[in-house]
């Protein structure tokens, strides 16, 4: 009943904070390359691609940690409560980082909800699931929180953010706690009714990490095609949309996330290649976590701006534009934290949260 632990899924999840990191920490987000911004509404850009990702994987390491104990019998209850557990803390330790967020860069409201506080409520429900229903009632509950999410949105006012039912309740539930506020209305793009996707998105993951736990990979490969035919042909009704979290947009991101998990197990597990991201990926909530003090902290003291426009524009900026040297502040950080991250496994550092 041991873990199964793949270097391949560690790489994946690595590359997907390493992405986080690059695309969450321009030097100026007046002045950054299109593909790292974020469609603005419907659309998709290779941006909106990194966190449905990292919910892909958490559905998988959860099947890959607690798949084979499900299958053996193993007591139920201890492990819904180690899931919950560690779902909480996830869940405080996002808030605690909105919380400083809000006290150092003197904001005018805290932020309720947010990525981790998405990653925990996800990590919770799918870990349940897994502990609790079969795989055809996985499958089931995959197919009716689709469907339920679409009705929910076509029915409830329409897919403008304005009119959306997802505003309407963040704006009741959330109000100023929300991502945005205009006194009026509120909305969050980690807010409560786009959860019902987010979930989705693990839900396809903790199948697909089944499969891989198997070795099952041509089940692996099939779904990933079709999740991307059928996101396909569902885009003209229901738009690809990261801040809704649309049904098509689950399929068209797991689909790819489906078909980066194949291909990272054969060139990774079985041919050998190196397992780039493990850093990251062993350490993936610590090195989030602590990216996004470090953001605070430069912002709070005014070096991000001392080093942005005393070095990086005037000597990246001068040869290659702005957007240049934004990018370039946002790699220094990365490959700061890729160094902080390579260190803690090299001597074996492993923070569980």
């Amino acid at each position: 009943m041991k873990n199964q632990r793949l270097a391949s899924v560690d790489a994946l999840r690595g590359l997907s904070v390493a992405a986080m990191l690059l695309v969450n920490n321009p030097g100026d987000w007046g002045h950054v390359y299109a593909p790292l911004l974020h469609a603005a509404w419907h659309g998709f850009t290779p941006t909106d691609l990194i966190f449905p990702l990292f919910l892909f994987i958490v559905g998988v390491s959860l099947a890959l940690s607690l798949g084979a104990k499900v299958e053996a019998d193993a007591p139920r209850a201890p492990l819904a409560r180690a899931v919950l557990e560690r779902a909480l803390r996830i869940l405080l330790l996002g808030l605690a980082l909105h919380l400083f967020a809000w006290w150092a860069l003197g904001k005018p409201e805290f932020r309720l909800f947010g990525v981790l506080q998405r990653i925990g409520l996800c990590f919770a429900l799918a870990g349940l699931v897994l502990l609790y229903c079969r795989a055809r009632t996985q499958w089931l509950l995959l197919a009716g929180l689709l469907i339920l999410h679409a009705a929910l949105l076509l029915g409830g006012g329409g897919l403008d953010k304005a009119g959306s039912l997802q505003a309407r309740i963040d704006t009741a539930l959330l109000g100023r706690f929300a991502y945005e506020w205009d006194g009026r209305l509120a909305f969050d793009p980690e807010g409560v009714l786009s959860t019902l996707g987010a979930l989705a998105s693990c839900l396809l993951g903790l199948r697909a990490g089944d499969w891989l736990r198997r070795r099952q990979l041509m089940p692996l490969l099939r779904l990933g095609l079709a999740a991307l035919v059928v996101a396909y042909l569902l885009t003209p009704w229901l738009p690809l949309n990261k801040q809704l979290w649309t049904g098509s947009f689950v399929l068209w991101t797991g689909g790819w996330a489906c078909l980066a998990l194949v291909g990272f197990h054969l060139l990774v597990d079985r041919r050998g290649w190196p397992a780039l991201g493990r850093g990251f990926g062993v350490n993936a909530i610590t090195a989030y976590a602590g990216a996004w003090v470090m953001s605070v902290a430069l912002a709070a003291l005014g070096w991000q701006t001392a080093i942005y426009q005393g070095w990086l524009l005037p000597s990246v900026g001068a040869a290659l534009g702005p957007e240049a040297a934004s990018l370039a502040f946002a790699l220094l950080f990365v490959l700061v934290w890729a160094g902080v991250a390579r260190l803690l496994d090299k001597r074996g550092i492993y923070i569980k949260v």
